[in-house]
């Protein structure tokens, strides 16, 4: 139900207890400040039956200082087949169980997934609870473009597969997103300076805490002023567009012809084709589109 502004009004306090069936709410918590929680958050992680953590006493100083009282279940990386299982069970039985991790958002480079796909297997409700992510507080603070961006989330910690990794981005325009762990830091910035070239990047670190920092320079420098001060809690990395890929070549092959050619060499699909000899071209998908059918010979 919609009130006269556009507000759905379905989940107001205690409807959800007079629901039949369980279900899974997917509780976004603060990536630091204790402050950003939504009110529906809190009201969920109060009236749930049972609430699955990361790490159960990590979240127990979160519900302490919000005075919320609920029956605590382990959830990580090391349990979640067989927890995951014994939750939807419960579900099934009808307990409405929120899951949270240590911070941000359930399921987004945190345990979550295997728990989601076994409840839609079931027919068990998933209901998100959104909230601080810090991937998008990284972003929008960065200065780099917001408009398009690539989420990475952790890259490999093996070098031979970070460097793949990477070397797979190496096309990318949007801005990349990554997470990683301050003593892997300085190996990563390395490697994305190798392959990746003198790209504009930027450090977020501590996103929301006392000591929120953001570091604003080129993979070069960053990676010259975390050697000179290594870097200290939750980082995430963003990394820019080539600062020449606005200058793009002359070009003399037809466009169709390039649109084969990928099909041929890369496996990929037209529409896919097209946009990748789009982005060549520094053409939008509609610009490409209609040069596509003007190069193209009449047939007679």
């Amino acid at each position: 139900m919609l009130d006269s502004v556009g507000m759905d009004l379905t989940d107001t306090p205690g409807q959800n207890a007079a629901r039949p069936g369980g279900c899974l709410y997917l509780v976004a918590t603060p990536i630091g400040n204790l402050e950003d929680i939504t009110v529906r958050a809190l009201r969920i992680l109060g009236e749930a039956d049972l609430i699955a953590c990361e790490d159960t006493c990590h979240t127990a100083k979160l519900l302490s200082h919000y005075s919320i009282q609920k029956p605590t279940i382990s959830y990580h990386e090391h349990n979640e087949v067989t927890r995951s299982a014994e939750l939807v069970l419960r579900m099934e039985e009808g307990a409405r169980i929120a899951l949270v991790s240590d911070a941000g958002t359930p399921g987004v480079s945190d345990p979550g997934h295997r728990l989601v796909s076994l409840c839609l297997r079931h027919h068990v409700r998933v209901i998100p609870i959104p909230g601080a992510s810090a991937a998008v507080a990284a972003l929008v603070a960065s200065g780099l473009p917001t408009d398009e961006f690539l989420f990475v989330g952790f890259l490999p910690s093996r070098t031979g597969a970070r460097r793949k990794a990477l070397e797979r981005l190496s096309g990318e325009p949007r801005t990349l997103v990554i997470y990683e762990a301050p003593h892997r830091l300085a190996i990563t910035l390395s490697d994305a300076l190798d392959v990746l070239g003198r790209r504009p990047a930027v450090i977020a670190r501590e996103l929301t805490k006392i000591h929120e920092e953001f570091l604003r320079g080129d993979l070069a420098e960053l990676l010259l002023r975390n050697s000179q001060q290594p870097a200290r809690g939750e980082i995430t990395l963003l990394i820019g567009a080539d600062a020449d890929e606005g200058a793009h070549p002359v070009i003399t092959q037809p466009l169709h012809a390039r649109v084969e050619q990928i099909i041929r060499e890369q496996s990929v699909d037209r529409k896919a084709a097209l946009k990748l000899a789009a982005r060549e071209r520094g053409l939008s998908k509609r610009e490409a589109y209609k040069q596509l059918l003007s190069d193209r010979e009449p047939i007679i």
